[in-house]
């Protein structure tokens, strides 16, 4: 928005506006401001005022060393002036200043000088390395945002950081998708807007980002944060919007990528593989036929956006206001075996509105107001699809889920500047959120699964369907809030910065979880290949026999309402040494607890201490090269959905059945019992855990120790470049464990009566760690405290284990003769046996309670390649000014394969001792870790773009086109894990593609502004 007026003004006016930023450089997650240092020797009492484009006006005096240094400045540009004895003796214009980093601008050769004109900064003499900082991260501006062929949102900018990697598609939600930072999970990052925390209020999985072009700026973290900052072990997203300035400006932008110009994905088919002897297919007709056609599959996605931006009251008060509509059409055809066979012709509409009210009070005074709406909306119809004669039919009067994520926020910033060397900032946000699904054909019918395995003696081999497409839904109240509050004191004495504070926030949710459509129950039907074993033989479920056909009733509730509250302290020492030398001390302690729905907390962190040491050394003493170092700890707090299925009441039960006859809405009739009734493997029975039960009174909140070494170069006039190792170690995780017996035989060791106390189904601990759980008497008279350690819980010495280590490697052009670029190459291995809080492979999003940890033999052979891991990256950026009208921009993605899993039933005697089924390490009655099974095959993506501004127009008119991956590579980047549906049965869907790259898409747009 505002940004394509600046573009078009920082096009013609200098190189600096649009140099590239990606440097190893400063400060920090939340922050909202930069600094302006710099030296002028000859000036030495003499003073620097420097002004932004809003009229803010701050002045410092120049020292006995002729050195100057001005914190905390709005960003945006600045003119900067050097006088002396009330002279101007020198100028600079139009320098832009980035958030979160020091940026020079020195006056030489200034004595003798009276008045000087206005002098413009440009990349030949502004400084290419940040010495001033440690922290490993990206700057993107608005200018190169408006250029590069990019997506429209936060992660499609952060992708372009070394070390990040997309998600997995399992976890994706419409327009949201997901990014892993150097090997953490994608709930271990933050997201933040103008200083305030938007990430998922419920699950910390993703978060609410700005209008595309109301980018500012936006940092992306890679690691390395100081003090201020926590509560991520992955990375951050930091985002500014635009604010108003003494100009007024308006346009209006809009984007159009038809389906017309879209290349259809890639059709699916059933894998054929030779098993092993003793292994059968549970259908063999299926192998090497059609699985889901893909052809015409495409939508047509459309962005309307303006922005009006100007002076209420000119270098007093300021207004931006922007809005976007961003909505996409499109189809997609299901699968042959899915419980409705259609093409769902889907709707995605993304309005968001952004609202800015900068107020300087005074020069010593600003206050700022934000205020964000974002609203993700998902719909749409089923039409008919014959797989025989592939082709579409009418609408079938069913319908996909409907889901409308609608997120507000409301930010306050007060920034008091109370002297030259103190300064005061407070940040209060607020924020809301309205997280509804529901159906809008109800129907009383049962969500049915596993349709393509019912008996064909009773279904002549056409499956029986019905209306229910989907099998759970929200309450229609669910929603979630937020509230922090950040105080920030920034002192300058002498060489120190000092800067203590306070970071503090409160999430509450309400009525979350899922509850079940229908009558409150699925039929899951399947088929063991060997009609002789059981389908769960953990709890004596009897084989079926005959053919081997069964049916199961599925039952899940997991409603429930929770909150935490997270808070911090810190304190923080930026001492300049010598003016080559920059040490970073910090210290940071962070408390979390996290409350069920009661009120009553079942997880209290206590105090967290967190130390941050940074150091930078400007070698030569011209920023030239810069040597730097940073070692941290970092704690990661439980989300809200924790409490989900971990510390309130669920509902989540299998009862195994055979049948003789399905009626003409698929329920089987003719039940047979296999066993003795509902079974849960997890002992969810609708039951409400005690909350001093479900998690250890020593719990210890997950925390990482982070490492990283590097320099960065100059090389002659042109070019940087540079190097960093990071190395990454997860010292403690939290998961699950569901195994009671372990339980009760310690407690047997203790000499104490199992029944004499009420065991939980799952308890929340540390993996491998030894944990103190209170178990409530049965008899109320209190608890029984029992400690547990990895040796009693059955895994030995194991642990749990994440380790990263990366080579970074970068060189980059700064924009010089008409041009810039730059070009990343990550070398990387992420090893270990827990993801983190997810689990990619299945795409388990039950944040901290996932299979993993359930009980030992599910982490027999876990230790490989975790699903993150890409060995090679190689990513580059750049554009190209061929002349005043037009510009040529290219990014460009080559990555190698995420590793494959095979998830089977337990050793060599296929058993199931937990209930679990596909789940175990074994492959086909071998062990499997993670990355055995092989890697996805390497992809690479090319995006192209041009950008043409007619003089005529006053370069004020611009119209784009983009083409996304140029080459139209199909690769599949992730498939199924899940080996098999029963012991000796393996899964047609095996190994086949689950997630592939995007096929080749065209952007045409156009924008006015005034």
């Amino acid at each position: 928005m505002s940004s394509f007026n600046r573009n078009q003004r920082t096009f013609r006016r200098t190189a600096l506006a649009v140099v590239l930023t990606s440097v190893i450089g400063a400060a920090a997650a939340q922050s909202t401001t930069g600094s302006l240092y710099g030296s002028a020797p000859a000036a030495a009492g003499g003073t620097i005022t420097v002004q932004n484009e809003s009229g803010l006006k701050r002045s410092v005096t120049v020292d006995a060393n002729g050195r100057y240094n001005l914190g905390s400045l709005p960003v945006g540009k600045y003119a900067i002036t050097l006088q002396r004895d009330g002279q101007v003796i020198d100028t600079r214009q139009d320098v832009l200043l980035k958030v979160g980093m020091g940026t020079e601008v020195s006056f030489g050769g200034a004595e003798g000088a009276t008045n000087l004109d206005a002098v413009t900064v440009t990349a030949a003499n502004a400084p290419k390395i940040d010495v001033t900082n440690t922290v490993s991260k990206s700057v993107m501006t608005s200018e190169q945002l408006a250029v590069l062929p990019l997506g429209h949102s936060a992660e499609a900018i952060a992708l372009l950081a070394p070390g990040v990697v997309a998600g997995s598609g399992e976890f994706s939600n419409g327009s949201r998708s997901v990014l892993s930072f150097g090997g953490s999970s994608v709930t271990e990052n933050a997201y933040y807007i103008n200083g305030y925390n938007t990430s998922n209020p419920l699950s910390n999985m993703g978060g609410v980002s700005l209008p595309y072009g109301s980018i500012d700026q936006q940092e992306t973290f890679t690691g390395g944060y100081s003090a201020r900052y926590g509560r991520s072990t992955g990375g951050v997203i930091n985002q500014l919007g635009e604010h108003g300035t003494n100009e007024w400006h308006f346009g209006f932008q809009t984007t159009w990528s038809p389906d017309s110009l879209s290349a259809s994905p890639r059709d699916i088919w059933y894998p054929r593989a030779t098993l092993p002897s003793g292994y059968g297919y549970t259908d063999d007709s299926l192998p090497g036929t059609l699985y889901r056609y893909r052809n015409n599959d495409a939508a047509t996605r459309t962005t309307y956006s303006g922005y009006v931006s100007g002076p209420l009251i000119e270098d007093r008060l300021f207004i931006h206001l922007a809005a976007e509509s961003d909505k996409t059409e499109g189809v997609s055809t299901g699968n042959s075996a899915a419980a409705q066979q259609i093409r769902n012709n889907y709707s995605y509409s993304s309005p968001k509105f952004y609202g800015k009210i900068d107020w300087n009070i005074n020069d010593n005074n600003t206050l700022e107001y934000t205020r964000i709406q974002n609203t993700d909306r998902q719909a749409g119809y089923y039409t008919a699809f014959d797989y025989d004669t592939l082709t579409e039919g009418d609408r079938t009067g069913v319908y996909p889920n409907t889901t409308k994520l609608k997120d507000t926020y409301d930010i306050f910033k007060y920034t008091g500047y109370l002297t030259d060397d103190l300064t005061l900032s407070a940040t209060y946000g607020r924020s809301n959120e309205e997280n509804l699904e529901f159906n809008p054909a109800e129907t009383s019918q049962p969500y049915l699964s596993g349709t393509a395995s019912q008996d064909p003696s009773i279904t002549g081999g056409t499956p029986i369907r019905n209306s229910s497409a989907t099998y759970v839904g929200k309450s229609p109240d669910a929603s979630n809030k937020s509230r922090g509050l950040s105080v920030d004191l920034q002192y300058r004495i002498g060489n120190h910065e000092l800067t203590a504070g306070i970071d503090n926030m409160y999430f509450n949710a309400y009525n979350e979880g899922q509850s079940m459509n229908g009558p409150g129950y699925a039929w899951i039907y399947g088929k063991l290949a060997n009609p002789s074993a059981s389908p769960n033989a953990a709890f004596d479920i009897a084989a079926p026999g005959g053919n081997g056909y069964y049916v199961q009733k599925y039952i899940f509730s997991t409603t429930t309402s929770m909150s935490v509250e997270q808070k911090a302290y810190y304190l923080e020492d930026r001492w300049q040494i010598t003016p080559d030398w920059l040490v970073t001390l910090g210290l940071r302690n962070d408390k979390f607890t996290n409350f069920n729905s009661s009120a009553v907390p079942y997880v209290e962190s206590g105090n967290q201490w967190a130390p941050r040491l940074g150091a930078s050394w400007d070698v030569f003493g011209d920023s030239s090269l810069k040597v730097f170092a940073n070692l941290g700890r970092y704690y990661l707090a439980l989300p809200n959905s924790v409490a989900i299925r971990g510390a309130s009441a669920s509902t989540y039960t299998r009862e195994y059945f055979t049948y003789t006859g399905i009626d003409a809405d698929g329920n089987p009739t003719g039940l047979t019992a296999l066993g003795d009734g509902p079974i849960s493997a997890n002992n969810e029975y609708g039951q409400t855990p005690d909350p001093r039960s479900v998690a250890p009174t020593d719990l210890k909140s997950q925390y990482q120790d982070e490492l990283i070494l590097g320099f960065e170069k100059t090389l002659g006039d042109s070019w940087n470049s540079g190097a960093k190792v990071t190395f990454r170690r997860l010292q403690t995780a939290i998961d699950d464990i569901c195994d009671s017996d372990r339980m009760v035989e310690k407690l047997t060791a203790m000499g104490v009566d199992p029944d004499s106390v009420d065991i939980p189904g799952c308890l929340i601990f540390n993996p491998g760690k030894t944990n103190t759980f209170m178990l409530a008497n049965v008899d109320g008279s209190g608890y029984t405290q029992v400690q547990m350690n990895g040796q009693d819980w059955g895994y030995g010495n194991n642990k749990a284990k994440r380790n990263y280590v990366a080579v970074d490697l970068f060189l980059e052009h700064p924009m010089t003769d008409n041009w810039y670029g730059r070009v990343d190459y990550t070398w990387s291995r992420n090893f270990g046996n827990t993801e983190g809080q997810v689990k990619s492979d299945i795409g388990q999003d039950d944040v901290s309670k996932t299979q993993d940890w359930d009980a030992a033999a599910l982490m027999a052979y876990a230790g490989g390649y975790l699903a993150n891991d890409r060995r090679h990256q190689l990513k580059a950026y750049g554009a190209y000014k061929i002349n005043d009208e037009w510009i040529a921009s290219a990014t460009l993605r080559v990555q190698s394969g995420m590793p494959k899993s095979c998830l089977g039933y337990y050793g060599t005697n296929e058993d199931d001792p937990l209930g679990y089924g596909s789940s175990y390490h074994s492959c086909f009655g071998a062990s499997s870790s993670p990355g055995d099974a092989g890697r996805q095959p390497w992809t690479k993506r090319l995006d192209l773009g041009v950008q043409y501004r007619p003089s005529f127009a006053d370069h004020k008119l611009a119209f784009g086109l983009d083409v996304f991956n140029v080459f139209n590579e199909l690769k599949p980047v992730q498939s199924e894990a899940q080996a098999q549906d029963g012991p000796y049965t393996v899964s047609n869907t095996y190994n086949i593609g689950t997630y592939y790259t995007s096929p080749r898409s065209v952007r045409l747009s156009a924008s006015y502004d005034f």
